[in-house]
């Protein structure tokens, strides 16, 4: 018998900017992303998603496969501004009516449609006019489209999540610079960051006034830190990584209160984040119902007097990445034992299980969802067929990992693997692969089946029993 639940979801996700293309179809407005992708040395090759995979246009091609595949969920994201071209105000209705029919052409093939609110792409009429995630005045906003969105969707759409992964938006559009805004400033990053919660917490807080048929969650990278040695020196360095990338991020969602150790150090060092009155009482009274976890590798901590800084690989080619630190606290360092794709990320399903422990012992047995889980690859093309074997090896040990968290008395209740298709995978481009379904770039974007569509189909058939 199979270790996963009855009731328990298969799906795959994607996002907005990574997939739908139609960057100005039908009345959508500029996206943050829309405008950042076409700087100069911002992305591979300069690779933008004005087309992406065109899912806009050819969606109901994509839920047939999405239905071949057997898929029960589809976890995708709306693109903000293609509802609220301004951020705000007039609605523009062929943007809402190309997610109402995408929502029913779902349903139609008995596939639940999970939808994140915000996966990154802020309209850049509110970046323009004050700040974006820089202001209060973005809570407002942020509420006013979720309400939007609610209003329209909420009778057939019964899972949502408001945010996902805070820390990449966040972290690399304030603190690193390497997406909009292109920051490098933790004092005004640390007071974005405090204005998501609070607007995740209006949007709850809105789900359950408009008596919404469902739950709604966050979503958030579930990056297991562990120390490279057991020296005290590293070993408090990995108090602080776990801290700042799950306590910092987790906490407010799943306790509606800051790590209290952290937010001394922030408050004392920046003078953020700032809370005005009322906010304590919002973030305490709107808990999330579930949370999102978002896995594809752990890091190796140590002690850090040396770096600062962040360079990322997203070349493909092994070894150009260095890493992340900040000095004085941590540094993150390859694990001389590891396996690593070729875009240094440590390929560890153990790491799966043992975060998922971590989260059930820090915030109970709340309900989980795999929202992401995959192998981002360089797939090869052989004699026509595309051989992803590597993908399958990857998707099944994490698909052990999760049923032994589960065994374990997770209560874990879907697994969505990145992604349902090839797409922009945002700095990297097109080159870095995660789909079961590749596309053609040079051939009208034809879809093409991987060895890894069938082999996923019998694991959904078999609730997971067939590996």
């Amino acid at each position: 018998m199979s270790q996963f639940p009855k009731d328990f979801l298969w799906g795959a996700a994607t996002a907005s900017y990574q997939v739908e293309g139609g960057h100005d179809a039908e009345g959508k407005g500029l996206s943050n992303w829309d405008v950042f992708s076409h700087l100069p040395g911002t992305t591979y090759q300069g690779t933008n998603g004005d087309v992406a995979v065109d899912h806009y246009h050819r969606f109901k091609e994509d839920v047939a496969l999405m239905a071949e595949l057997g898929m029960q969920t589809y976890r995708f994201s709306i693109s903000w501004p293609r509802l609220l071209p301004q951020g705000t105000g007039k609605v523009n209705e062929a943007g809402v009516k190309f997610y109402s029919d995408l929502i029913d052409e779902l349903l139609k093939h008995n596939i639940r449609p999970m939808i994140t609110l915000y996966h990154w792409d802020l309209p850049q009429a509110l970046q323009d006019k004050f700040g974006g995630w820089a202001s209060r005045e973005i809570v407002d906003a942020f509420d006013g489209y979720a309400r939007l969105c609610y209003e329209r969707f909420g009778d057939r759409v019964d899972l949502w999540s408001t945010f996902n992964e805070t820390i990449v938006f966040i972290g690399m559009g304030y603190f690193t610079g390497q997406h909009p805004p292109k920051l490098n400033d933790p004092k005004v990053g640390i007071q974005a960051c405090h204005h998501v919660f609070l607007a995740n917490a209006r949007a709850v807080k809105s789900f359950r006034e408009m008596k919404i048929n469902g739950q709604i969650g966050f979503v958030n990278v579930l990056q297991p830190n562990d120390p490279i040695s057991d020296s005290p020196e590293d070993r408090r360095a990995c108090e602080f990584a776990e801290g700042i990338f799950t306590h910092w991020l987790y906490d407010p969602v799943l306790k509606g209160e800051y790590p209290a150790e952290l937010l001394a150090m922030a408050q004392q060092a920046f003078g953020v984040p700032e809370f005005h009155p009322g906010d304590e009482q919002l973030l305490k009274e709107n808990i999330v119902d579930f949370i999102g976890l978002n896995y594809y590798k752990r890091e190796m901590i140590a002690h850090n007097d040396d770096i600062n800084g962040f360079e990322m690989n997203n070349s493909g080619q092994k070894g150009s990445g260095r890493g992340l630190g900040f000095k004085g606290l941590f540094k993150t360092v390859r694990n001389p034992n590891g396996v690593y794709t070729d875009w240094d990320w440590e390929v560890y399903p153990q790491g799966l299980t043992d975060a998922i422990g971590r989260i059930t012992h820090r915030y109970g047995n709340i309900p989980i969802y795999i929202t992401e889980n995959g192998l981002g690859a360089k797939d090869p093309i052989v004699n026509g067929e595309v051989l992803d074997q590597p993908r399958i090896d990857y998707l099944r040990d994490h698909i052990k990992a999760t049923a032994d968290a589960i065994a374990q008395g997770a209560d874990v209740r879907g697994y969505y693997p990145w992604s349902f298709i090839d797409l922009l995978s945002w700095l990297n481009g097109y080159q870095k692969q995660y789909g079961f379904v590749y596309v053609d770039h040079e051939n009208n974007l034809a879809r093409k089946k991987k060895l890894s569509f069938d082999w996923y189909r019998k694991v959904i058939e078999s609730n997971g029993e067939t590996l």
